[in-house]
């Protein structure tokens, strides 16, 4: 072979390499790459901070059972103070529309004398837009809180009021009594606890007072327990003073239909109840 023919050759095999090989990457096309995995790097970061807001917490909120927010809370529900049929809100079988708000809710200064319940028993008719529930009112082992019950009564300081608030998990519990439906109203005077039971317990249908942290606010706010509830006795626990007779399934029919969002298990009932007027007369033996 000649050095022509082996020139020839060579030429020919570079010429072969050359249609084979990849062509080079440009500035503007490296530079497009780049991008292209920088942009590939946010998008995952962005779907992993996205992704825990989408799916929400798997723990489920347990309604407070003690401190400042236990059935004495006078943290405001959600959507109180409102008054009327709220937003989200349906009423339950046998309910009326809640009526408004009380423009101005009556305000007393002096606690009411326990001698006017002490020793007796009454019995009290809740009228309520669901129907009346009857409670038993023990006034030999908590003379103050069922004289106090007794006089907001007369002086028709419910009528109307809410029921601002339903607990549906961990305790309870349906709350009444807060004219201003916020569950921060009281009816300007308080007193300390009575016949709270030491071991925390309190069975199904108990009629108890709602209080703050505070063990000497016990006003007009009260709880009615339709499930036996467990509750914190630090602080002195929460005074019973009676039972609930005729009219439990109302409680139990509103707290099965739970609280409005954003905590169904804690707040405002979706299917609202008020009560209309309170009636008491004394037990005879």
């Amino acid at each position: 072979m000649t050095k022509e023919q082996e020139r020839a050759r060579a030429r020919r095999r570079h010429e072969e390499q050359l249609k084979t090989a990849k062509p080079p990457v440009g500035d503007a096309t490296r530079d497009k790459q780049v991008f292209g995995v920088i942009l590939a790097v946010i998008l995952v970061i962005a779907a992993v901070i996205a992704v825990p807001k989408l799916v929400g917490s798997s723990d489920t909120p347990t309604p407070a059972a003690g401190g400042a927010t236990t059935p004495a809370s006078s943290a405001t529900s959600t959507g109180a103070g409102k008054g009327g049929l709220q937003s989200g809100q349906k009423l339950a079988a046998g309910c009326t529309a809640p009526p408004p708000l009380q423009a101005t809710p009556k305000k007393q200064t002096q606690v009411p004398p326990k001698s006017t319940a002490a020793g007796k028993t009454f019995v009290a008719t809740v009228k309520t837009t669901c129907g009346d529930i009857t409670l038993e009112l023990d006034g030999v082992k908590a003379p103050q809180t069922v004289a106090s019950f007794l006089n907001l009564a007369k002086t028709g300081y419910w009528a109307p009021s809410p029921c601002h608030r339903v607990t549906t998990e961990g305790i309870y519990v349906l709350q009444c009594g807060d004219p201003t439906g916020t569950g921060q109203g009281g009816p300007g005077y308080g007193f300390g606890i009575e016949n709270a039971p030491k071991d925390g317990k309190y069975p199904k249908g108990v009629l108890a007072m709602a209080r703050t942290q505070d063990p000497n606010s016990n006003g007009g706010q009260f709880f009615i327990t339709y499930k036996e509830t467990q509750l914190p006795t630090d602080g002195g626990g929460y005074t019973i003073f009676g039972k609930v007779t005729k009219g439990l399934d109302i409680v139990e029919e509103i707290a099965a239909n739970k609280a409005l969002p954003p905590s169904p298990q804690d707040g405002t009932p979706v299917s609202p109840i008020s009560i209309l007027s309170v009636s008491v007369t004394e037990k005879k033996a």
